[in-house]
């Protein structure tokens, strides 16, 4: 691929705008079930093909798959242990074979288990630190790696509101999204113009846990708006920046304005479960 001058070279060149078309074909990790197949679907319903990254959900995956298949728009599901550098990447390659060129990489899977300060030890926060922030920086270089000119291409990393409003509660999970919402800014940076890295924040979106139904509702709420995120929120906001040339290097917080009241404890905790 063509190697561009920095926009800092001595000789105070530029690189020119990418004007290149963005392929229309997402990869989507951890689609199989919940948010992640809720993002596939919504990608696909707005006319992107999409591969759909599973770690152990392969039936879901497939029947994702079948789903999108049906509105007429080209899927595969791919497996990987985003823990492993090797699958992962491999992982990467096997969408590309699939649907050709990738244009867009949402960073949806993570690692969600509970520790806190208190408890903390390092096998919790290496477990954490494969799915929530190696996987994501990987592939955002492989999307980087493989577009060929004139191409552009986007990464979506999924992160969470209370990295505006932190708290203990989930620890190194809290402590991995940390550092990919700083890597966002970075690498939104290093990779222009070719590549958009952007963040987008959810509130609590689905239940979690051993929480009620009851639980949730409450804990959903808990906002300046008297509601959160739902599912269809966060894929609006998603297929926008995936689809928004002059977004890259933020956070876009759906929410309802959850990041905006001050909690002590995970919002999960203040309400009853």
């Amino acid at each position: 691929m063509n190697h561009e001058a920095s926009p800092h070279a001595p000789d105070g060149a530029r690189p020119a705008h990418c004007a290149g078309a963005v392929p229309r074909a997402a990869l989507v990790t951890g689609a199989g079930r919940r948010l992640g197949r809720e993002l596939a679907l919504g990608l696909a319903r707005a006319g992107w093909d999409v591969a759909i990254h599973y770690g152990r959900s392969a039936e879901e995956a497939g029947r994702t798959a079948d789903e999108i298949a049906s509105m007429g728009r080209r899927a595969c599901a791919v497996h990987a242990d985003l823990a492993d550098e090797a699958a992962t990447g491999a992982m990467f390659d096997e969408a590309r074979r699939a649907l050709g060129a990738i244009g867009c990489v949402v960073n949806s899977a993570s690692r969600f288990e509970y520790d806190h300060p208190a408890s903390f030890g390092y096998r919790a926060l290496e477990e954490h630190f494969g799915p929530n922030l190696a996987a994501p920086l990987l592939l955002a270089r492989r999307l980087h790696e493989s577009l060929a000119d004139p191409q552009c291409g986007v990464v979506v990393n999924l992160l969470d509101q209370k990295l505006d409003n932190l708290n203990p509660d989930y620890f190194s999970y809290t402590l991995t999204k940390c550092a990919l919402l700083g890597a966002t800014r970075m690498m939104a940076m290093a990779f222009a113009p070719k590549l958009r890295v952007v963040g987008v924040s959810p509130g609590i979106t689905l239940a979690s846990g051993e929480q009620t139904a009851e639980g949730f509702a409450r804990a959903h709420r808990l906002t300046p708006l008297g509601r959160s995120s739902t599912p269809e929120d966060v894929v609006r906001a998603v297929v926008f920046v995936a689809e928004a040339p002059a977004i890259t290097g933020v956070n876009l917080l759906v929410d309802g304005g959850q990041h905006l009241l001050p909690l002590e404890r995970d919002v999960m905790y203040l309400a009853p479960r």
